[in-house]
């Protein structure tokens, strides 16, 4: 399993899907998106599921929390039964949230990627993106990485998603 973790509009997703066009084998792409996707919609914008604030932040509740640890031991059951996964997510808890991932991830190999990326770059694409609270790419750019170890870090802020997927791979061995 490769894990990368890093704020909104860092580049995890299109990082993801180099990774899928250059890996020898076929990998599974996933991400936190799915997952809040798959959420029923009034979960979306509830204190016990997830809300996102005018200025960016976003916080999540118990009941999110709950669902989470399902998706991760789902996630983590796909990779035991053999299929190579690369998880897109951010770690809004920084430490916590790793954490929270190895446990369910126990036993597996895992390469932890910290994807960075400029916060005023990160705002840039957030803007262009259009799909994104305003003021969530910048407030996560360092956020999501607080208290967290990597294997290896990449910068997408001047390396294209290819090139930051060929020095994953090339970590991979």
């Amino acid at each position: 399993m490769i894990l990368l973790n890093g704020g909104s509009s860092s580049g995890k997703s299109s990082i993801a899907r180099c990774l899928q066009d250059i890996l020898p084998r076929p990998w599974l792409a996933l991400s936190v998106d799915d997952f809040v996707d798959a959420l029923p919609e009034a979960m979306r914008s509830s204190d016990e599921g997830i809300e996102f604030a005018d200025d960016g932040a976003v916080n999540v509740g118990d009941q999110f929390r709950k669902l989470e640890v399902a998706w991760m031991a789902g996630v983590a059951t796909m990779v035991r039964e053999g299929a190579p996964v690369v998880m897109d997510d951010v770690f809004l808890g920084g430490a916590d949230s790793q954490r929270r991932w190895r446990e369910a991830l126990d036993g597996l190999d895992v390469l932890w990627v910290g994807v960075r990326c400029d916060g005023a770059e990160a705002a840039r694409r957030e803007s262009a993106r259009g799909d994104r609270t305003t003021g969530m790419a910048e407030q996560q750019a360092e956020l999501v990485h607080r208290g967290v170890t990597y294997d290896l870090e990449v910068d997408s802020t001047h390396l294209s998603a290819r090139e930051c997927a060929e020095a994953i791979a090339a970590k991979l061995g």
